[in-house]
């Protein structure tokens, strides 16, 4: 530890930017988006090139490895590593000149790529690569991985576009490369070449996607030789440190089409791509239907051709697109043009990434040949040798991927907990190495050697050119510094493997809250679902589309509080290493602390991270038998509160207290609440009383029970009493439970697990004869329904303690689906107005939000709700110390959304945090949709 601290106070000493050696900034970094763990010794987010060149002047002096990371969402290996990890993502993210007339952009290396496209768009203008991970990905992770995409049918690899580099090689010297010249290469790289002709000529396979080892061909006089460019790109770091980039861009058409082709299998879809080349496609990708959550859209078929094409106008675009549908030999075919119906297919293609890492069955994938290429024509074959070899190994994976560039992505379900498992992960890795290679093909064609696959290059290039790229390596890093154990010497393709320091056991109930029934009543694995793919990394620059996650990553830009990161601080909480403190760690419980429980990722994420879930359990564990902050009691028992203020009918008093600003500055003190909130008023008359003394009246149909929720009860009857009316109207009997009920929200979402199992309990035992029934529940507030729907059954389990939990979880509706379901016929006011607002994040995320459109749509109001995360979210916006947090996620959708609505819209929001942000931030009062319709039945004669 005493040379380790050294080595810190020297970087802090050499260096302008941020020097972290703390457990939670080494955790955040130990994986990446592969199966390989690795410990560092710091993280360095250096501000210039001035800082990444002293950073490896004192390494060098020390012998400590250095490692570059751009989003760190590396499949083999390459973005982990001991020693020093630089993280480009802090400071050097600009771009630091675009010329529209050379077409060219200068970057630094921790630009994410959307935020290059988006820059380079106002000129019409893109850059050709383009990897699934292009929201989050950055421009120097790509040229260390020689990164391609869905486009480079079109417009190639990263090698392809890139004009010149500003590197600090090994020996320290900064310098530029650039085509055509020998400037800037390190000395002897040369006579190495010049030496060593025959084997450059004659060793490297000829196809499009050929990313394995060093690009030493590259150098080659023939073809306008030597290109130091080139040869960089995709040496995973093991060169050079990348500080600046001056890369090509291309013309962006103006008009897309996107042709979608059926097949029966992968096989016949990867038979056809090539057929197709001559076409001049954008892209030409392939999946099956394993890995397709929602086939809604796609034509007929097992497996699908995404194929895009472009032109000057939609309709040139859509021609081109029929001429290949007309042309393919396939089952069926869609042609779409309108742009977010292509967003939300493309969705389905990128989000596979994440949706293979779980089989059908739940049972858990891994990358490690996550990418192999061969000669597009000979992928029909290779697939069904690959197959073959699959089952001759007992394993299962889905391919999908470049289809018309001859990769194939697959995660396989390989066992690599056991000794077992992990000597069939390298029996099959050998074999499929000589199966690539038997097949002419690269074994990576995209995401790089690292350390899934650089054992196994002396099979594809054999023992001779393997050593010349470990001369090539020593001359451009004579330390041997720079990412070691990567492309050459690397350490064996089954070390490191990030689930070695797991639990060997499943941590489950008892021991957990929570039944993790999803992942086999296992925390860990739960945990382990995240790969590392990032998708929660994106901000409000780089996102496509709608979505929530992930608000707090997008209001900080800190990568503990993604969700991803999150997720590696509890993986190291669990391993013991690095995060010693257990349930009790600080760190944990720091990250977590502005996860804003939305739910978001248990949808967006590809997988289903559910961090919300985990963030309870884990306030769960951290505070058995400790006093909590003062928020959990003051915010997690407020339904017990207002209960108390409804049975004492002291709710006028109450509000006047909270309106004397001596009294309510006293009283957010002891509650723990942002002092900058106004406390919410609470109804003299409660639901439930105005329920019991209204006049009795029938809606003759089915009948259902209208749940009166906290929110609803105590803070917002209006809506409860709206709801009633355009129930009744719509020819529904309504009613109401005995005594109150409560879903155990506020308690789930501080952690309080046994309270709001109690809660569940006595909530079940009053509702046990609706249930029984077979009555249908109506939850009006979003988060209470998904609440009922998902966190019940979770804590519950299928225990005989908690009888109908699975019942009433099947009863929930919203107020929009038990119109659609139970009164299909019947028809609201026509209000003819536009509306704005947001869509509830537990909607988006738990319940949908299908039928609250298509109620919408039958009472005239138009436009969409926006996305994101109110950033009220229940307690989390009211608790000292969010303040500017929720502030941000309001900021960044719903305020620019309501803003910008014309007069006369309908401001829609569902949820009462949701209103009370509208409220509380910009002045405008949000209404759920049933007062809106309820208004309108008012008003109609």
């Amino acid at each position: 530890m005493g040379e380790d601290a050294e080595l810190v106070r020297a970087l802090r000493r050499a260096v302008r930017g941020a020097v972290d050696a703390s457990p939670t900034a080494r955790a955040l970094v130990t994986m990446d988006a592969s199966n390989y763990r690795r410990v560092p010794t710091a993280v360095v987010a250096p501000r210039d090139a001035a800082d990444v060149a002293a950073t490896l002047a004192v390494c060098r002096e020390r012998g400590t490895p250095v490692v570059a990371r751009g989003g760190g969402t590396s499949i083999a290996g390459q973005a982990t590593g001991t020693g020093v990890v630089l993280d480009f993502t802090a400071y050097m993210t600009r771009i630091v000149d675009l010329d529209p007339e050379a077409r060219t952009a200068r970057v630094q290396p921790g630009v994410v790529l959307d935020t290059l496209r988006a820059a380079a768009a106002a000129h019409g203008l893109t850059f050709g690569p383009d990897p699934s991970t292009h929201s989050r990905c950055t421009l120097g992770g790509m040229i260390g991985n020689n990164s391609c995409g869905s486009h480079s049918v079109a417009w190639g690899t990263t090698a392809d576009n890139v004009a010149e580099l500003a590197v600090v090689r090994g020996d320290g010297a900064a310098v530029t490369l650039a085509p055509g010249t020998w400037d800037g290469a390190p000395e002897g790289l040369r006579a190495l070449v010049d030496a060593h002709l025959a084997p450059l000529r004659t060793g490297f396979p000829d196809l499009p996607r050929r990313i394995s080892g060093y690009a030493l061909d590259a150098l080659l006089p023939e073809g306008g030789g030597p290109d130091l460019t080139r040869a960089f790109c995709g040496s995973e770091g093991t060169l050079g440190l990348l500080t600046e980039a001056t890369v090509r861009l291309v013309e962006a058409p103006r008009a897309r089409a996107l042709a979608v082709l059926g097949y029966a299998d992968e096989s016949a879809a990867a038979q056809a791509a090539a057929g197709l080349l001559p076409y001049g496609p954008l892209t030409v990708e392939g999946m099956a239907a394993d890995l397709v959550r929602d086939a809604e859209g796609l034509p007929k078929g097992g497996a699908w051709l995404f194929v895009e094409t472009g032109g000057e106008t939609p309709a040139d675009a859509r021609a081109r697109a029929t001429a290949i549908a007309r042309a393919a030999d396939c089952g069926d075919a869609v042609v779409v043009t309108e742009q977010a119906a292509q967003r939300a297919l493309w969705r389905v293609r990128e989000d596979a990434s994440g949706t293979a890492t779980r089989m059908p069955d739940g049972s858990e994938a891994w990358p490690g040949w996550e990418d192999c290429a061969v000669p597009p024509a000979r992928l029909g074959p290779y697939l069904r040798d690959f197959r073959a070899l699959l089952t001759e190994h007992a394993l299962r994976g889905t391919p999908y991927g470049h289809f018309g560039d001859g990769c194939i992505h697959v995660r396989i379900d390989f066992d690599l907990l056991t000794g077992a498992g992990v000597a069939r992960f390298r029996r099959f890795s050998q074999d499929l190495a000589d199966l690539v290679v038997a097949h002419g093909g690269s074994l990576s064609g995209e995401h790089g050697d690292g350390q899934a696959r650089a054992e196994l290059l002396p099979r594809m290039y054999g023992p001779e050119l393997v050593r010349l790229f470990e001369r090539a390596k020593d001359v451009w890093d004579p330390a041997g510094l720079l990412n070691p154990g990567m492309l050459v010497r690397p350490a064996p393709l089954d070390a490191n493997l990030r689930f070695e320091v797991l639990p060997r056991e499943p941590v489950g109930p008892p021991a957990t809250a929570f039944g993790y029934r999803h992942d086999n009543g296992d925390f860990a694995a739960a945990v382990r679902r995240c790969v590392g793919v990032a998708k929660c990394r994106t901000t409000a620059a780089t996102a496509t589309g709608g979505g929530v996650m992930c608000p707090s990553f997008r209001a900080t830009g800190e990568e503990r509080h993604s969700t991803r990161g999150r997720a590696r601080l509890l993986h190291e909480m669990l391993a013991g290493e690095v995060v010693t403190g257990g349930w009790r760690s600080t760190e944990v419980r720091d990250a977590l602390d502005l996860c804003l429980s939305c739910k978001g990722c248990a949808s967006d994420c590809p997988v289903g991270v559910d961090m919300a879930t985990y963030k309870a359990e884990f306030l769960h564990h951290y505070y058995a038998g400790r006093v909590r902050p003062a928020a959990h009691y003051a915010l997690g028992w407020l339904p017990r509160w207002l209960r108390a203020v409804a049975a004492t009918r002291t709710a006028r008093l109450v509000n006047a207290l909270a309106a004397l600003p001596p009294f309510a500055a006293v009283a957010k003190r002891v509650g723990g609440v942002e002092p900058r909130r106004a406390l919410p008023r609470v109804a003299p008359v409660t639901f439930r009383r105005w329920w019991r003394g209204r006049p009795r009246t029938h809606g003759g149909g089915r009948a259902v029970v209208l749940w009166p929720d906290t929110f609803t009860d105590h803070l917002a009857p209006s809506v409860g009493r709206a709801a009633v009316r355009v129930l009744q109207a719509a020819g529904l009997t309504v009613q109401l439970p005995p005594g109150d009920v409560c879903c155990g929200l506020t308690y789930v979402s501080t952690g309080q697990l046994d309270r709001a199992r109690a809660v569940q309990r006595r909530t079940l035992a009053r509702m046990r004869p609706f249930l029984e029934a077979g009555t249908p529940v109506v939850v009006l507030e979003p988060s209470c329904a998904a609440a009922l729907k998902a966190d019940l059954v979770e804590l519950a389990g299928e225990t005989p303690d908690f009888p109908h939990a699975r019942v009433l979880a099947d009863s929930v509706r919203t107020f929009a689906e038990a119109l659609q379901e139970y009164a299909p016929d019947w028809r609201p006011p026509r209000l003819d107005r536009p509306v704005a607002g947001q869509t509830h994040c537990h909607q988006h995320a738990v319940l949908g939000d299908a039928a609250d459109r298509g109620l919408r749509e039958k009472a005239g109001l138009t436009g969409e709700l926006s996305g994101g995360c109110c950033g009220l979210a229940g307690n989390f916006g009211f608790e000292k110390g969010h303040w500017e947090v929720s502030k941000a996620c309001a900021d960044e959708q719903l305020l620019p959304s309501v803003a910008a609505a014309a007069p006369g819209t309908a401001i829609l929001a569902d949820g009462f945090s949701c209103r009370t942000q509208l409220e509380q931030l910009a002045g405008v009062r949000g209404r759920h949709l049933a007062e809106v319709l309820a208004d309108a039945l008012d008003d109609t004669p």
